[in-house]
């Protein structure tokens, strides 16, 4: 069964640039498009998309604001922002909101599709641009909770993308123990999501983001 994507865009010529590129990958199916965030929301709500490719600079709802209510209503909907804002401070408010990746509008078609399959899969996708300023920032970032060496291993893992059951078998624990983990550090370092997990993780300069 492809992956169903609606696309989110208040230019028409960029929405129909990306159902292009999207469509030749045969995984990929683009199942709608909406104009801005309000329409966004009506079109996840009947169409239930499994990603969601969000502009940010929107008429009448941004996307912003659509990501966080498309995340809290419709949380089997990935969203990935597609957008030409470089700002640190707004990469964070998305990824706050929910949003599973952030990508700027001159990533290469491949690199797009492949953003759309990771996120599926629950992998944090972000463009190299903002992984390199991010990467710059971690030099000034504040100082990083105490993590055990056992609570690193599973945040570079949780950052990689793998799952409860991934990180048990890579690293030879329980399911219940990582589960264990899991809560501790998103206690420790002040995140709700592995999402938010990811983001803090390479601020730290613990992964890397291809």
């Amino acid at each position: 069964m492809p992956i169903r994507i609606l696309l989110v865009d208040d230019h028409g010529i960029i929405r129909q640039g990306l159902r292009l590129y999207l469509e030749f990958d045969p995984e990929l199916l683009v199942v709608g498009e909406a104009t801005n965030g309000i329409e966004a929301l009506q079109q996840v709500e009947s169409l239930r998309p499994d990603v969601v490719l969000m502009d940010i600079l929107m008429p009448m709802m941004d996307g912003l604001e659509a990501t966080q209510a498309i995340r809290q209503k419709f949380p089997d909907t990935e969203v990935i922002i597609l957008t030409s804002v470089v700002d640190e401070n707004m990469i964070s408010q998305c990824i706050r909101a929910g949003a599973i990746g952030y990508l700027l509008k001159d990533t290469r078609s491949e690199e797009l599709c492949s953003a759309v399959h990771a996120a599926v899969d629950g992998q944090v996708q972000l463009s190299k641009q903002i992984a390199m300023k991010l990467a710059a920032e971690s030099e000034n970032a504040d100082e990083v909770p105490a993590l055990t060496s056992r609570e690193e291993d599973v945040l570079k893992l949780v950052a990689q993308g793998c799952s409860n059951k991934e990180i048990c078998l890579s690293l030879n624990i329980t399911e219940k123990t990582v589960k264990a983990h899991v809560g501790n550090i998103f206690r420790k370092i002040g995140v709700n999501s592995r999402t938010q997990a990811t983001l803090y993780a390479l601020r730290q300069g613990l992964v890397h983001l291809e």
